[in-house]
């Protein structure tokens, strides 16, 4: 359960996660390698969304914190991608303070999402293009709500672990996410209503 006694979000790697981030923090590289390659596609995918092209750059410098910091972090799985995403929020705020300007309108590329599979070249490339058109769709909503979806379906945190991340209240961050992805839905001209 998370916090306020709502049920948490649970991602398929969740336990996975939970048990590569205790080995890490006793020191096993390759359970922290495991641990980057189930949270770094949803991660890059959150700061791009809030830095444009320079997500890479922004979340290489989170995790260089993650790595300093990994023996202090204490909980699961879920509470390790939270974690994560509030220091690489964190960093992404810094980068656009020194860059001076507003977060970018840009598109999602490739290798954020790209996991190996068994789809056919024409399929990816058809993924992958509507990928990229959904999150050019996600960076014109408002900030709040761009950044609550992005947390929520990206990253996939539950709405407690999201508010947490963006310093809100839970019901906040699950109206900025209705609101955001029911925007979206209008955009595409899809019927019915979008699921948080």
């Amino acid at each position: 359960m998370g916090q306020g006694g709502e049920p948490r979000r649970v991602q398929a790697y969740d336990g996975e996660l939970g048990a590569a981030v205790a080995r890490a923090q006793r020191g096993d590289e390759a359970a922290f390698a495991l641990a980057y390659r189930i949270v770094q596609p949803g991660l890059l995918g959150y700061v791009r969304g809030i830095v444009g092209d320079d997500a890479e750059d922004v979340a290489s410098d989170a995790w260089l914190e993650i790595a300093r910091d990994l023996g202090r972090f204490k909980g699961d799985g879920a509470g390790f991608r939270g974690w994560t995403a509030t220091i690489a929020r964190h960093r992404a705020l810094d980068h656009l303070r020194r860059q001076k300007v507003r977060p970018r309108a840009t598109g999602l590329e490739n290798d954020v999402l790209e996991l190996p599979g068994t789809h056919s070249t024409h399929d990816q490339a058809l993924e992958s293009l509507s990928t990229e058109h959904a999150l050019e769709l996600v960076a014109r909503l408002p900030r709040d709500q761009a950044e609550a979806v992005l947390l929520r379906v990206v990253v996939g945190l539950d709405g407690p672990a999201a508010a947490r991340v963006l310093g809100k209240r839970p019901g906040a961050v699950r109206t900025a996410a209705y609101r955001g992805l029911k925007r979206l839905a209008q955009q595409l001209g899809a019927d019915g209503e979008p699921g948080v």
